[in-house]
């Protein structure tokens, strides 16, 4: 709708994860730097657990296009399925032909002539398991005998787990902790810092940009700063802030971002942090100094001058 008004050859905020739109935020960076060290030092499982909406399917997206060329890659993005049902969705993922009877003997066997073919070739076999926390109970033992196939000097299948802080609930139930004791790295993905969403959103903007004329500038200091507070930093809820910005920033046809834009936006988003407005902090502090004195503090009166009721 406004991307000609802003001269973009795409929508840069969309939440479909796209890893073109990689941004190598602090967490993002570490969690990459940790995968690809680990993948290449040929460790078996390894995890990333993160907060909804802070990225972990880009993240996923962007470590298989780095690993391309280098290693074979298979991609699950639900696991929510039975364990037969994840060992045959591994083979399609690997064009891996199963000679009939189908079951789970020769499924497996199937699977590691295929992870051998590979090994002699020097290629690693990579299997990217997102929202794994949705994996059943049941299924998490396919899981372990996958691990099971090695060489006596590497794993012929490495598996990284992405998922929602419940993985690690999951995988800290006592019947499956044997899954746990195989998994030699993890690391957090959480939200951007604050001071990072400014360059997120020009990054974004650049991204998409139809030309080098096109201005990356659009979000005023102030109202980048006040997406950052309202999204508490995750990149999904900036994403959703920032379109509904452009689109009443192209629906009064101007060219710039301000404050007014992201509290409307804000006010009309499911999610975001609700903010105090700093008359009601004038308020609660009137009280607490007795109700005769109501009189706003230095610091209060800096604060809402400075914008503090974002």
């Amino acid at each position: 709708m406004y991307s000609r008004h802003f001269s973009l050859r795409e929508a840069p905020f969309s939440i479909t994860p796209d890893s073109a739109f990689f941004y190598p935020h602090e967490g993002a960076q570490a969690a990459l730097n940790m995968l690809l060290v680990a993948l290449r030092s040929g460790e078996g499982f390894l995890k990333i657990v993160g907060e909804v909406g802070c990225g972990k399917t880009v993240l996923c997206r962007q470590l298989l296009n780095t690993l391309q060329g280098e290693c074979v890659t298979a991609y699950i993005p639900n696991p929510d399925m039975g364990p037969d049902d994840l060992l045959l969705a591994l083979t399609h993922e690997l064009s891996v032909d199963v000679a009939p009877p189908l079951n789970r003997h020769t499924v497996l066997n199937a699977l590691r002539d295929c992870l051998l073919k590979h090994a002699e070739t020097g290629r690693p076999v990579v299997v990217c398991i997102d929202e794994a926390q949705a994996i059943p109970l049941r299924t998490v033992e396919s899981l372990r005998l996958l691990s099971n196939l090695e060489t006596e000097k590497r794993k012929l299948l490495q598996i990284v787990l992405l998922g929602q802080p419940e993985l690690d609930e999951k995988l800290s139930r006592p019947e499956i902790r044997q899954l746990l004791q195989r998994i030699t790295f993890s690391e957090y993905l959480g939200p951007m810092m604050p001071d990072r969403v400014p360059a997120y959103l020009a990054h974004r903007l650049a991204t998409a940009a139809l030309s080098n004329a096109t201005d990356t500038k659009v979000f005023e200091a102030d109202a980048a700063q006040a997406i950052a507070r309202f999204s508490g930093g995750v990149p999904r809820l900036v994403n959703v802030l920032a379109h509904k910005c452009l689109m009443l920033a192209y629906g009064e046809n101007e060219h710039r971002v301000n404050v007014r834009h992201v509290r409307l936006a804000a006010a009309e988003t499911p999610g975001v942090l609700a903010a105090v407005p700093w008359w009601s902090r004038w308020r609660r502090v009137g009280r607490s100094k007795g109700a005769g004195d109501t009189k706003p503090s230095t610091r209060q009166v800096q604060d809402h001058h400075s914008g503090g009721s974002l």
